[in-house]
């Protein structure tokens, strides 16, 4: 069984259809906002690519931290998207882009805080309500801590756990995190709800100093990542496995070999397991 999947582009949209069966990776990942209500050319590609290739969703802009009050209608047109096109898992961020109705271009950080848990539970449960099915949250990198009151991954265990929505793995995240804010990323991991991961991401970063690594999605994954996630995998049950690569895409074959190499290490942890 393949577990590890690809983003679908549109500058490889065309090659990832033409692929033999064999070489396909286990899934495609798409943002909903970038596909929903598209007509044309790109909705026949899109409604072939649903044909061939199971789909999981990662959103950009429900800003699930924000002050602002829910977009409700927003909500809804996902609903309509996933259910449309038999779209098991829709992931977002547990961060916020949005504030006083201006959109950032940017995912920021939320204090880890008590009355920040209440609200972000009171809208993920909205969410939730809504769709009719969980949704899945990512843990984000950041850069620098706003007045915590508690440990990030006490923040993210009680929103997984009060909510009832499930956790989005990111390890590069976590080896980011880890790196920049100087704590122990399989400490970090030991401490989350591991038996609410549904999702995990994969990715590279780019070292811009001694002490700072930036989370670019614009590299390839780097060997202690590649060995932090064969960590993590051995304390979780078997889930689709993202290999993200949101910039200096490269091509195709380069990228489905990327996506082999972490295939086959679920295949030896998770086989093994079982």
């Amino acid at each position: 069984m393949k577990h590890v999947g690809i983003g679908f582009r549109r500058d490889i949209a065309e090659e990832m259809l033409s692929l033999e069966a064999s070489k396909r990776p286990a899934f495609i990942e798409v943002a909903p906002e970038n596909w929903m209500k598209m007509g044309g050319y790109w909705n026949t590609i899109f409604k072939k690519a649903t044909s061939q290739y199971k789909v999981n969703s990662h959103g950009l802009s429900l800003s699930i931290g924000s002050p602002d009050t829910l977009n409700t209608n927003f909500v809804g047109e996902v609903k309509d998207f996933i259910n449309t096109y038999g779209i098991d898992i829709y992931s977002e961020h547990l961060s916020y882009s949005q504030c006083n109705n201006a959109h950032l271009y940017d995912l920021l950080p939320i204090p880890f805080r008590k009355d920040a848990v209440k609200h972000i539970v009171e809208r993920i449960q909205q969410v939730q309500d809504i769709l009719g099915k969980s949704l899945t949250l990512e843990n984000v990198s950041y850069y620098t801590p706003l007045a915590p009151q508690m440990e990030e991954y006490e923040f993210i265990s009680e929103i997984i756990t009060q909510s009832g929505c499930k956790l989005l793995l990111d390890v590069n995240n976590v080896y980011v995190n880890a790196f920049n804010h100087n704590y122990d990323a399989k400490n970090f991991i030991s401490n989350l709800p591991l038996d609410q991961v549904q999702y995990i991401h994969m990715a590279g970063h780019k070292k811009v100093s001694d002490d700072l690594i930036i989370d670019t999605h614009g590299s390839p994954i780097i060997d202690p990542v590649f060995e932090l996630f064969e960590w993590a995998i051995q304390h979780l049950k078997p889930v689709p496995v993202l290999l993200e690569r949101d910039f200096n895409i490269p091509d195709l074959p380069e990228l489905l070999d990327e996506a082999l190499h972490l295939e086959s290490i679920c295949e030896k942890v998770w086989n093994r397991a079982n």
